[in-house]
C-alpha cells in the first residue's frame, strides 16, 4: 500500500509540474498570412514570419558598376519566379559594393515584371539573420507547402572556429533525403567566397587525420550554391558613374566640378570606393542642400 501511495504522489506531482510547465511555455504565434506583403523577416522565441510593410532598397538602375551580376542574378531570379529551374546564389566580394542592395533590387524588379504583365504570381523575399542559420530547416518547413515562391536571403553570411552551423545550410540547400522544396532558393552575401576564413581552413588541414577531407567538407559549402556572383572594387570612374546616377535620381543641385572634386575626396577620407561611400557622400550632400531621399 505505502509502494502504491508513493507512486500516486510522485504521478500527482509530475502532473502538476507539467501543467506549470505549460503554462511557463508561451504559445506558438500563429504563421501569418503570406498574402499580407512581399518581405517578411524570420525571427525566433517564438519562431515566426514578421511581415515588412516597407523594404529598405534602391531602384537597381542606381546600382552602377555591377552590370554582370545584375543581370545575372536578374535572370536566374525571374526564372525561379515563373517556375523555371534556377540556381542558389552567393554574392561574394568587396565590401560596399551593393551585395544585398542587389539583392532586394532584383526582388523589387521581377515582381515589377510580374505586375505590368498581370499575372497572378508573387515572389516573397524572407531574411533570415545568420546567427539562426540552425533554424532553417525549420522556415524551409513552413514554406514548403505554400503556393508562392520564395527567396530566403541572409546577409553577410560567414563561418568562424568551431561553428558547426553551416551544416543545417548544407543539408538545406542540397543534401538530405527530402532536399530544398521546390518553391525556395538561398540567396546569401559574403565576403568570403568560401564563407570560411582561410585560416580555419589552413587550421582543418593540418589537424585532420585526413586533411583533404576535412577541407573538403568545409570548402564544399560554397558549391552548394549554382550561381557564384563575384563583386569587386570599383574604378575611380565607376565610383564617379555612382555618384552622378544618385544626384540625378535625386535631382540635387550642385556644379559638376564641384561635385567631382568633393566626392574624390569624401572617398579619399574613407581609404576606399564603392557604391556604400558614394550613397554616403550624396547623404552628405543632400544634408548641405536641405534636402531629403525619401
Amino acid at each position: 500500500m505505502s509502494a502504491s501511495r508513493d507512486l500516486s504522489e510522485i504521478a500527482s506531482k509530475l502532473d502538476r509540474l507539467l501543467e506549470l510547465i505549460a503554462r511557463a511555455v508561451p504559445p506558438a504565434a500563429a504563421m501569418p498570412d503570406l498574402d499580407s506583403a512581399d518581405a517578411f523577416v524570420w525571427q525566433l522565441s517564438p519562431e515566426r514570419l514578421e511581415p515588412v510593410a516597407r523594404v529598405n532598397r534602391i531602384e537597381i538602375g542606381l546600382l552602377q558598376g555591377v552590370d554582370r551580376p545584375r543581370d545575372q542574378l536578374l535572370a536566374n531570379t525571374d526564372r525561379f519566379a515563373r517556375g523555371y529551374a534556377a540556381n542558389n546564389v552567393l554574392l561574394w566580394g568587396a565590401r560596399g559594393m551593393g551585395k544585398s542592395s542587389l539583392v532586394k533590387a532584383a526582388h523589387a524588379e521581377v515582381n515589377g515584371r510580374l505586375d505590368a504583365e498581370k499575372t497572378e504570381i508573387r515572389l516573397k523575399l524572407i531574411e533570415i539573420h545568420r546567427e539562426d542559420i540552425e533554424s532553417l530547416p525549420r522556415l524551409m518547413a513552413h514554406l514548403k507547402s505554400s503556393p508562392h515562391r520564395f527567396i530566403v536571403f541572409c546577409d553577410d553570411l560567414s563561418f568562424d572556429g568551431g561553428d558547426a552551423s553551416y551544416k543545417s545550410l548544407k543539408a538545406v540547400l542540397e543534401g538530405g533525403i527530402e532536399g530544398r522544396p521546390e518553391n525556395v532558393l538561398f540567396y546569401a552575401t559574403s565576403n568570403r567566397r568560401h564563407l570560411l576564413p582561410r585560416d580555419m581552413i589552413e587550421n582543418e588541414r593540418s589537424t585532420a587525420i585526413n586533411p583533404g577531407e576535412a577541407v573538403e567538407e568545409k570548402v564544399s559549402l560554397s558549391d552548394r550554391f549554382g550561381l557564384w556572383l563575384g563583386f569587386h572594387k570599383c574604378s575611380q570612374d565607376e565610383y564617379l558613374a555612382m555618384v552622378d546616377a544618385y544626384v540625378s535620381h535625386y535631382g540635387l543641385k550642385i556644379d559638376p566640378d564641384t561635385l567631382r572634386a568633393e566626392a574624390l575626396e569624401w572617398s579619399t577620407t574613407r581609404g576606399s570606393r564603392s557604391g556604400r561611400v558614394a550613397f554616403q557622400y550624396i547623404q552628405d550632400l543632400a544634408g548641405r542642400l536641405g534636402r531629403t531621399l525619401g
